[in-house]
């Protein structure tokens, strides 16, 4: 799915009513059933509701959205905004007069923290801080302790470019209009996001065709797993390398392997240090053991011709830096053809040693935390929009896929793209869940998988196995094996 800035969705919505020949309030009709149709999955009739709009286009949401969830029964009260009002917005006052549906301008709002709040006072078009009587309601909205409910962005929240020390609405749920904001991606803006529901309301599919995007957002229907042959073998599935462990730390070779088998992989060979191979077997006896030749899980002695037996490799789960001083020379020995993934202390120590970096194969992909990546690019960002902008500069420059994990795990490409990611929890936020992804976009990339498709259906996948692990361990309880056992 497409992510939309603000211009491009004006210009979708313009499209839409001229092609298929519908008046702008039409479309502002059909959005707020949609908005009703999730918003009484949610609460039922039996709630109050208020609802506090602008006197923009938002607003005249707001007021259709009030109209029928009065029809549908509930109890509903509007307080408006006194301000220039949009003719769709008129349209709507006056058919919420015809039902005759209570309202009131408002100067100051005093809300009861019983009421279930719908936040329709600005839509994705501002672009200045909010101030004066909006920024008062809004500290008052924030401060009744309410369930709050956005139409389509919470109020104040710019959806292009950050909004930090702004008065912003803090929406208990977000229903946005059929693509998400970019905003709704960056962990800065998840206090006041809330939970996310994505509503299509039938814009263009010509125009979102034609529109040019760097930003998606990886739904289901993007994901198509590779067909398995039915004459298939260990040797049609792929061999896998891994590189993985040390003293204390065989858990991360354990997790990162096992994930990378559950991936359907043929074969995995997990190089591992010296003296530490019955720790694997007894773990995972389906994986080929390879020790180093020394107590450092990295052999200094790789070459181009061992490697490349492989159909690919994985490297850096509990390693640790001061195990790896053969990285450099693994590196100019790397095979050309074959992809590679490096996660955990193999990127630090390219953080900490910068002039590895034109070594990196191209297409290689990296899985780094926010701490990781920050080691990596040397600098720190001053809010989410810049460190966006710097992952985006690192992946073309550098031409590999940088996979920076997180909620929405962002993945961004040589060309410029960045895959949001729409799967996972809190609960993945446990020691091990990045080994097990590690593992997972390895086993993809051996079986045939192209990076790009291997990343995001790795990252995704991922996610959607912590999704079942928390159904049925709950977010708190899950530990990162949770994962592994839920990857079906």
């Amino acid at each position: 799915m497409k992510i939309f800035n603000s211009e491009q969705l004006r210009l979708l919505d313009a499209y839409t009513i001229k092609e298929k020949g519908i008046a702008s309030v039409d479309l502002m009709e059909r959005a707020a059933s949609v908005f009703v149709e999730i918003f009484s999955e949610i609460f039922g009739a039996e709630e109050s509701v208020r609802i506090i709009c602008g006197t923009g286009n938002n607003g005249g949401d707001g007021l259709a959205v009030a109209r029928l969830l009065h029809q549908k029964g509930y109890t509903v009260f509007v307080d408006i905004i006194n301000g220039n009002e949009s003719a769709d917005f008129k349209i709507n006052l006056e058919r919420l007069n015809q039902q005759q549906i209570p309202w009131q301008y408002v100067a100051e709002l005093k809300l009861a923290p019983t009421d279930i709040i719908i936040d329709a006072i600005f839509g994705f078009g501002i672009n200045r801080p909010t101030t004066g009587i909006y920024q008062k309601t809004i500290a008052a909205i924030n401060e009744s302790k309410s369930k709050v409910v956005a139409i389509d962005i919470p109020s104040g929240l710019f959806p292009d470019a950050s909004s930090e020390n702004h008065s912003i609405v803090k929406a208990t749920h977000t229903i946005s209009f059929e693509s998400p904001k970019l905003a709704f991606m960056m962990p800065e803006n998840d206090k006041w996001v809330g939970k996310l529901h994505i509503a299509p309301i039938g814009l263009s599919e010509q125009k979102k065709a034609e529109l040019k995007t760097d930003y998606h957002y990886t739904l289901k229907a993007d994901i198509k797993p590779l067909a398995r042959e039915q004459f298939g073998h260990k040797g049609t599935f792929g061999h896998a390398l891994l590189i993985a462990g040390s003293k204390g730390m065989m858990g991360a070779a354990v997790l990162a392997s096992k994930a990378c088998l559950r991936s359907g992989v043929g074969k995995i060979t997990t190089h591992i240090p010296r003296d530490t191979a019955q720790i694997l077997q007894i773990s995972i006896p389906e994986v080929i053991c390879q020790e180093s030749e020394n107590k450092s899980c990295f052999s200094e002695s790789w070459n181009t011709d061992t490697l490349q037996k492989y159909d690919a490799v994985g490297i850096g789960p509990g390693i640790g830096t001061k195990n790896m001083n053969g990285f450099e020379n693994f590196l100019l020995n790397f095979p050309t053809n074959t992809p590679l993934v490096i996660d955990a202390d193999a990127i630090n120590l390219l953080g900490e040693n910068p002039s590895l970096l034109k070594y990196l194969p191209r297409n290689v992909i990296l899985t780094p935390h926010p701490k990781e990546f920050k080691t990596l690019i040397g600098q720190l960002w001053e809010n989410d929009f810049e460190k966006l902008e710097l992952l985006k500069g690192f992946a073309i420059k550098n031409g590999v896929i940088i996979c920076l994990k997180g909620h929405y795990t962002a993945m961004a490409l040589p060309s410029g793209e960045v895959h949001f990611n729409s799967t996972g929890n809190s609960g993945m936020g446990t020691a091990g869940s990045g080994d097990v992804l590690t593992g997972i976009i390895l086993g993809f990339l051996a079986q045939g998988y192209s990076v790009k498709e291997a990343a995001i259906q790795g990252v995704y996948e991922h996610g959607l196995a912590g999704d079942r692990a928390a159904t049925k361990r709950s977010e708190r309880a899950m530990i990162a094996s949770d994962i592994i056992e839920n990857f079906i």
